[in-house]
């Protein structure tokens, strides 16, 4: 049996063992199986390779598309560049080597979301691994981009100190933390959402709730909204490709 899953805590609101059950299903693999590991660290990932030799390539969640890195092999290009892993292949000799297929399901995102009118100021709320991803992106753009973090050592701003402005001026909105997940669906990112206009776009990485809070602000505000499945599916399809290779 070729084994694939995902790592991650917590893991109840992922689409992902449904989406590659699915996917083995109709496409007749009836030698595949994916499941879901949730580690209580990320220091429990050599117990789980000891433990499921077969397990040929795992995706990686929140909170540790960077602490996985240390147990690498090596890493793609983009992971390098980007700082994060979301996507591991394990060799026949046992060699894990990371890639990051978010920043792939992130360009087909944004591309339907910004229709090609590209802004000129982006403001990206969260700066952990999928952040470093979404960071990426918009760099390929030419799209600057101010951070905001529950940390002031590690944004532009903090959730207490983001002015007005930097919201009314950012034309594109990126939630890249887990706030608003399933179940807790009535959190919303803490920003003044009173300054989100019809110009404006908003994307949240999240899928689960279909319609998150912070999307479902920017909607009573006019703005186009889109939620992470484009992401999502985009990454899970350069998942199996790599896995496949």
């Amino acid at each position: 049996m070729r084994r694939f899953g995902l790592i991650g805590r917590p893991l109840g609101h992922s689409a992902s063992a449904k989406h590659f059950s699915a996917k083995f299903e109709r496409e007749g693999l009836t030698d595949c199986a994916f499941e879901l590991y949730e580690l209580p660290s990320i220091e429990a990932l050599p117990e789980l390779l000891a433990r499921v030799p077969e397990l040929e390539g795992f995706n990686v969640t929140i909170p540790y598309k960077r602490e996985v890195m240390r147990y690498l092999d090596a890493l793609s290009d983009d992971a390098a560049k980007i700082g994060a892993v979301n996507c591991v292949r394990r060799s026949s000799d046992g060699r894990l080597t990371g890639h990051n297929t978010d920043i792939v399901g992130l360009r087909l995102a944004l591309d339907e979301l910004l229709e090609g009118s590209e802004p000129e100021h982006a403001l990206v709320l969260g700066t952990g691994g999928a952040s470093q991803a979404v960071q990426y992106a918009l760099a390929e753009r030419g799209i600057a981009f101010d951070l905001v973090s529950r940390d002031a050592a590690k944004g532009n701003y903090t959730y207490d100190n983001l002015p007005v402005e930097a919201v009314a001026e950012s034309k594109l909105i990126i939630n890249a933390t887990p706030v608003g997940t399933y179940p807790d669906v009535e959190a919303a990112p803490r920003i003044p959402y009173a300054y989100v206009t019809p110009d404006h776009r908003l994307l949240d990485l999240v899928y689960n709730p279909p319609v998150t809070q912070f999307l479902a602000y920017g909607l009573q505000r006019g703005a186009r909204v889109l939620n992470g499945e484009r992401m999502f599916l985009g990454q899970a399809a350069a998942g199996w490709k790599i896995w496949n290779e």
